[in-house]
């Protein structure tokens, strides 16, 4: 017999200086059997930073990511079906990373592990031309203290100020410092 997945609850509230971006979400997370809290705290902190301010070209959403290969852990899709931004978690390869930068506008990508340095030196060179691809990483020490916030149900408050974030319960709070390994490319 086949495992279901654990459904979550999590009440957000951003509130993101650094795009003046403040917001409250209800979501619910269907975590994978085989994911762990640390990665599906990972897909709510890539929505809490990437959520858009309104849904004029659609909203972002949880999609079925582990469940199915050919969809990211998030997607934004407006009104005519095309991908705004496609966001995954985790290290996967150059191929799928290539993939969802020729179907999505904008792709994000959130790095979280410890062996994210082994896994970056050598994809890095395969990836430099992908000019739509974005690359964080967060500390594993950061990523493992937000999954010790996880809750089958969460109020969380999520507070971003010169690129430093705070994702607190009311009991605890996790400081966290995403650095880029690759940002977008400009287009002139």
């Amino acid at each position: 017999m086949a495992l279901k997945s654990t459904v979550f609850k999590a009440q957000l509230q951003i509130a993101d200086m650094d795009r003046a971006l403040y917001a409250d979400h209800s979501l619910t997370l269907a975590r994978h059997p085989s994911e762990t809290d640390e990665r599906m705290m990972m897909r709510l902190l890539a929505f809490a930073l990437s959520v858009p301010p309104d849904t004029d070209r659609g909203a972002l959403e949880f999609a079925a990511g582990l469940s199915d290969p050919d969809e990211p852990d998030l997607w934004q899709k407006d009104l005519t079906g095309a991908l705004v931004q496609w966001i995954e978690v985790g290290q996967p390869d150059e191929r799928r990373l290539a993939k969802a930068c020729g179907r999505a506008e904008r792709v994000r990508l959130w790095a979280y592990a410890s062996s994210t340095p082994i896994w970056w030196a050598g994809i890095e060179n395969k990836v430099v031309r992908l000019a739509n691809l974005e690359v964080w990483q967060v500390d594993p020490d950061q990523s493992q203290a937000l999954a010790a916030l996880a809750e089958r149900s969460m109020q969380l408050q999520v507070t971003v100020q010169e690129g430093h974030l705070w994702v607190g319960n009311g009991r605890d709070s996790v400081a966290l410092e995403p650095r880029y390994l690759k940002q977008l490319q400009v287009r002139r």
